[in-house]
């Protein structure tokens, strides 16, 4: 799967993609629900435990998928700093 590096700048299709390599057991419901709630990247990143029950995901699978979404945050905070410290140090 090529994504784009930036999760924020995920389409729908990008999470649906990257939810569908993820979580191949959470076929249904929770793939539907990207399309239907028009989750991109940047809702991906804002979405909690209360969200994702409501968009049907299985109590067994929360903790691991809030998890995934805490990495992704942190991976988008580590690209904002480093975009950050490049426009510091490049004049």
């Amino acid at each position: 799967m090529s994504l784009p590096k930036r999760v924020s700048l995920w389409t729908v299709v990008d999470v649906f993609d990257w939810v569908k390599e993820q979580y191949p057991y959470q076929k249904s419901v929770f793939q539907l629900a990207i399309f239907k709630h028009d989750i991109s990247g940047r809702a991906l990143l804002r979405m909690g435990e209360h969200q994702l029950e409501r968009m049907g995901v299985e109590v067994e699978h929360l903790q691991e998928i809030l998890l995934d979404i805490l990495l992704l945050r942190v991976q988008e905070e580590l690209e904002n700093l480093n975009d950050i410290f490049s426009e510091c140090f490049s004049s």
